[in-house]
């Protein structure tokens, strides 16, 4: 009965999360908001831990399966990302140096 409570909290969440997002109307994706509003019933002491850290280690362990669905999307579209390499790779590239930046930022400021 314990796998169901946690799979159930996480789902809940998750669940409550694309509900906030679609009738709020907000540019954060459902799945990101029920993510932190877990992160806060945790901290909060609404939910504990020891509910939903099997299911959240066995998912965690078990996300390479989840990278097949984008993986067989971009071979699908592999002449759409051919025609647009540049700007693509462009948006890598910034973003990989601007996530660094920040990261490293962060780091120093909790360093101290």
């Amino acid at each position: 009965m314990r796998p169901y409570l946690g799979l159930a909290v996480i789902f809940g969440f998750y669940a409550l999360g694309e509900l906030v997002s679609s009738y709020l109307n907000l540019p954060v994706p459902g799945s990101v908001l029920g993510m932190l509003f877990l992160l806060f019933a945790l901290l909060g002491g609404a939910v504990k831990l020891e509910w939903v850290e099997n299911e959240a280690e066995f998912l965690v362990k078990n996300m390479s399966i989840l990278f097949i669905p984008p993986g067989v999307g971009i071979v699908a579209y592999l002449g759409l990302i051919r025609t647009q390499i540049l700007p693509i790779s462009v948006a890598l590239v910034l973003s990989f140096i601007v996530t660094l930046f920040v990261t490293s930022k962060t780091v120093e400021v909790l360093r101290r």
